[in-house]
């Protein structure tokens, strides 16, 4: 009985979990440019984790749903520019759809960065001023998670007509097809997913810089250091803590358009939920605190997935991520770069 009990087992452990390295061998190239596609998404929502973790040590939990209101934002955006819900892609021309994009972008950045400076101005300013503790702050991220949630599921389709929000998916609305443009080995490179990669870098590096190389970024990093000693020498606490909340709500809505590019039907009440989870893996992953931490754990998060998706099964994509998680956790505590914000050179 304990021969076919084992036997039953291992029967069942093939049927659940398979175990393809062919595919991944055959599918390399692609899934590689798939998996930086999504890396470099999760690096840019990641970035907003890792500046108020820097800032303020609070893992800001709402910050997925900051991101899903980018998404509504540059949706509401394009609607506002006279779009609407197409199978087909919009023909537009090159340069009309980078204009409209860009408008969108910045509508999604917009919502999200407003969002974010209110996040902070309802939810935490009034626990800093009372010295709550440290689990009071993360607590409240999570419920405000949840009302924000709420909020476009149930009251944001009441004050638009049913047009935004809801139960269900935002229907795409589509201005460029994906089409090949480049081949590397045996997977072809498409528009979509160069404009993706490309975006995302681009906001990367410039956060990066802003953060380095301004005044306001050496503000930011003073905060980050020392709190105290910062406002002795005239730095504005709650106004670097303001902006802080800002750049990484405008860098999720940029994110948001992104995301959206890659995945139309992503646009729902929820849908920042699990992505959020992985970007905050993402930023623990390369190291909480570090903005180069965060891209590069974000590139090999997105990559990774992929990997274990071909050889383990679509279903065990997510699980690929986290169990990726745990493992360096267990290794590398700190996180690959494992660099604080405040101790970031000049």
């Amino acid at each position: 009985m304990s021969v076919l009990a084992v036997a039953g087992g291992q029967f069942l452990a093939d049927s659940v979990i398979s175990f393809d390295l062919g595919a991944l061998a055959r599918n390399f190239w692609a899934l590689t440019i798939d998996g930086l596609t999504y890396g470099a998404i999760y690096a840019l929502v990641a970035v907003g984790y890792t500046l108020v973790y820097g800032v303020l040590r609070l893992i800001n939990f709402a910050h997925s749903e900051i991101f899903m209101l980018g998404m509504f934002g540059q949706y509401a955006t394009l609607m506002l520019l006279g779009f609407g819900p197409s199978g087909n892609a919009y023909s537009e021309g090159v340069v009309m759809t980078v204009v409209y994009l860009g408008i969108a972008m910045l509508g999604g950045m917009a919502v999200a960065g407003g969002a974010a400076v209110g996040l902070e101005r309802v939810a935490y300013r009034p626990l800093r001023k009372r010295g709550a503790p440290s689990l009071v702050f993360l607590i409240t991220a999570i419920g405000a998670s949840f009302v924000i949630q709420e909020f476009v599921h149930f009251v944001l389709p009441k004050l638009t007509g049913g047009t935004l929000g809801g139960v269900n998916a935002q229907q795409p609305i589509r201005l460029v097809q994906a089409s090949d443009v480049l081949t590397f080995g045996n997977a072809s490179i498409n528009n979509v997913e160069i404009v993706i990669v490309v975006s995302a870098l681009t906001l990367a590096f410039a956060a990066d810089t802003f953060i380095n190389r301004t005044k306001f970024g050496r503000g930011i990093r003073a905060v980050a250091q020392d709190p105290v000693t910062a406002t002795l020498m005239g730095v504005s606490r709650e106004r670097i803590i303001m902006l802080t909340f800002l750049i990484g709500g405008i860098l999720a809505g940029a994110a948001a358009l992104l995301y959206t590019l890659r995945v139309p039907s992503g646009i729902l009440y929820s849908g920042g939920f699990i992505l959020g989870i992985k970007a905050f893996c993402a930023a623990v992953l390369g190291g909480i605190g570090n903005l180069r931490g965060a891209l590069l754990g974000g590139l090999l998060l997105g990559v990774m997935e992929l990997y274990g998706q071909a050889l383990f099964g679509t279903e065990w994509r997510d699980v690929v991520a986290f169990v990726l998680l745990i493992l360096v956790l267990m290794f590398r505590p700190t996180g690959i770069l494992g660099e604080s914000l405040g101790r970031a050179r000049a």
